[in-house]
């Protein structure tokens, strides 16, 4: 296992003195993967760091009245005290203000223009200072920059040129060879795209101001921000100085950057790394945005979200699952508050923590607080057992893709497929009958083993999570049972351990309901509460009218082309039906297979974009939330609500 090496990488952040919910995805999903990585026995190189240099920095510390390096030492400050709040397991942050840097950066320069890559010109054009970005006229958007939709500058001063072009095809070649060095796909067809359009030589020197590394054989000149940022993924390995490191972890298996670098990443950069005769990285992911409702988080919008706070709140187990599991692979997610409670209530307390709850309490109440050894099998227990077995896998194949979100799901399927099994096997019942003692057993034991996958699953994504199950399950001390590799194996809890129950995992987040202060004037939402008051009373005959009847999901599914309905097939009694329900908004699909809910059995079918309908789910509603209607108590499906 030792000669097995990992190198991932984020982009060395700008400092802002806003760091925001933005900033932490791109640093916790690469944790996510060296969490992971470890646990499959690599030996990982997990790098982050600071990008401090430019003509944007230079100015900002002006405004604030301070030297640039002391300017940026209070944010990077910042950045690490973050990553720390986030239990980023980063093994190296690099900042490009340091010595390390600068001699490799130089070096770099030097050896592509002893060789004639890098020529003296002069520079006429536009130039994004935000973005640290030159533009083509051809390429800005009504006048702005492309990518951040700011003013340009019309620059024109004496350059160092690097001869982009030169490598225009060659990269090209590269990347329709090797179809993974850009993914997600999308990213990949819009590089080649821009590389067809025809590359110019990049600018990679500046003399208009002085917040930068000296251009080695020019002292008047500054290296071009880019060019000094991106060689920080070699400088951090000491290439030049000590290549011990660097002949160990280069090629980096993994640079994960935002959506809006990938052009540098993918571009820029392997130009530069071939004109040196230096390796390319293996894979460049290009992720999308989290998004608010009114786009970009930023500054000027007044719009940031500190992680900070939320952590405070929530805790970082909360906010980094709710980073990792709302981001779509290589698409824009969405965050509000009111979607991170959501996440919090649903998946975190009612999906994980009540099965922690409910499996505790049970081998306490059932099993004198010891996890009995397993009994006879039965069928409904292979389900989950092989559920559990092919779980890992799915896993893995997920997070080689770099899909956390899905990688997340396919964990979440076990954990309710294992609520499901609670409901399936009813351990309450098979309590009150002593002949089914070693059932009894065989169900509890299955339950705390379901538990230990899921939780050994769950450790790279939330790493303060597996000390509480432990503690909770007796677990703390079998540290063989807490690796990746054993879960590929069901039966690892030794039977006869003693559990301690404790607090819950994931606390329950009581929203309150917002209303008026008195002497206002009643909102909409009392306005409306007030004539709902008003209705009509019916009679007890109206009423049993309705045969409500309690319903267990078997299979749900979304409606295509619709961002509201699900399709269930739900078993009444003996009977099967198909119901079509407004509320893919607030449930998945598969949080709701296994649960028992109240349906109307004898409500006329309607077609429904051409699926017929027969019945309705009755949910309550409220303060902009849903919550289908359950049963608390195990009764058999087609009882009837009175």
């Amino acid at each position: 296992m030792g000669n097995k090496t990992y190198y991932i990488t984020t982009p060395i952040y700008y400092p802002s003195d806003n760091l925001h919910i933005g900033h932490a995805y791109t640093t916790v999903a690469a944790d996510t993967m060296a969490r992971f990585k470890r646990m499959k026995g690599y030996d990982v190189w997990f790098l982050t760091g600071s990008d401090e240099h430019g003509q944007k920095i230079e100015r900002k510390a002006k405004e604030a009245g301070k030297e640039p390096l002391e300017y940026v030492d209070k944010i990077v400050a910042n950045f690490k005290h973050l990553w720390k709040a986030l239990h980023i397991s980063n093994d190296d942050f690099i900042r490009t203000t340091e010595e390390r840097h600068k001699k490799v950066v130089q070096a770099i320069f030097k050896k592509i223009y002893d060789q004639g890559d890098i020529y003296k010109s002069e520079y006429e054009g536009w130039y994004c200072t935000p973005c640290e970005t030159f533009w083509l006229e051809r390429q800005l958007k009504e006048g702005n920059c492309p990518d951040c939709g700011r003013p340009v500058e019309l620059l024109k001063e004496e350059s160092y040129f690097f001869r982009m072009s030169k490598y225009a095809d060659r990269l090209l070649q590269h990347i329709e060879e090797n179809p993974d060095f850009i993914q997600p796909e999308t990213r990949r067809n819009e590089m080649i795209s821009f590389i067809k359009q025809g590359l110019e030589d990049l600018c990679v020197s500046r003399t208009t101001f002085k917040w930068g590394i000296p251009v080695p054989i020019d002292q008047k000149h500054v290296i071009y921000v880019w060019f000094d940022a991106l060689t920080n993924y070699i400088s951090a390995l000491g290439y030049g100085e000590d290549n011990s490191k660097f002949d160990k972890y280069w090629p980096a298996d993994l640079h994960l950057v935002g959506k809006d670098i990938v052009r540098f990443h993918t571009i820029i950069w392997p130009a530069i790394l071939m004109a040196a005769g230096i390796e390319l990285p293996k894979k460049v992911f290009g992720h999308g945005w989290l998004l608010l409702e009114g786009g970009k988080m930023s500054k000027s919008k007044g719009n940031v979200v500190d992680p900070l706070v939320l952590i405070e709140k929530y805790g970082v187990d909360a906010v980094r699952y709710f980073l990792l599991r709302e981001m779509p692979y290589g698409e824009d997610g969405y965050y509000s508050e009111d979607a991170l409670i959501e996440r919090i209530n649903t998946d975190l307390a009612n999906d994980f923590g009540n099965l922690v709850s409910r499996t505790t309490a049970m081998i306490e109440k059932f099993a004198e607080g010891v996890i009995p050894s397993p009994g006879q099998e039965e069928p409904v227990d292979r389900e989950l057992i092989e559920l559990a077995e092919q779980t890992p896998r799915e896993v893995e194949r997920q997070l080689e893709r770099f899909d956390l979100s899905n990688a997340l799901g396919a964990i979440w399927k076990l954990v309710n497929r294992t609520n499901k099994y609670i409901d399936e096997t009813a351990p309450w019942a098979l309590a009150r009958d002593p002949a089914k003692r070693s059932r009894l057993n065989t169900v509890l034991y299955n339950l705390a083993e379901a538990l230990r996958v899921v939780t050994v699953l769950c450790t790279p994504f939330m790493p303060t999570l597996p000390d509480k199950v432990w503690q909770q399950l007796g677990l703390q001390e079998f540290k063989d049972i807490h690796t990746w590799d054993s879960t590929m194996r069901w039966g690892g809890v030794p039977g006869g351990t003693k559990i301690q129950r404790g607090p819950a995992i994931f606390p329950r987040i009581e929203t309150k309901e917002k209303g008026g202060e008195a002497g206002e004037a009643p909102s909409g939402k009392e306005e409306k509460r007030q004539q709902e008051k008003q209705k009509e009373f019916i009679s007890i005959e109206e009423f049993s009218r309705l045969d409500l009847r309690i319903a267990e999901v078997l299979e749900a599914e979304n409606v295509p082309k619709t961002d509201k309905l699900l399709k269930l097939k739900v078993k009444v009694g003996e009977e099967e039906r198909t119901v079509v329900a407004g509320i893919a908004q607030y449930y998945r699909p598969e949080e709701l297979i296994g649960k028992k809910v109240v349906v109307v059995a004898n409500l006329q079918p309607a077609k429904i974009r051409g699926i017929t309908s027969e019945g309705m789910i009755l949910a309550a509603v409220g303060d902009e939330q849903l919550g289908v209607l359950t049963v608390e108590k195990d009764l058999p499906s087609g009882a009837k609500v009175r």
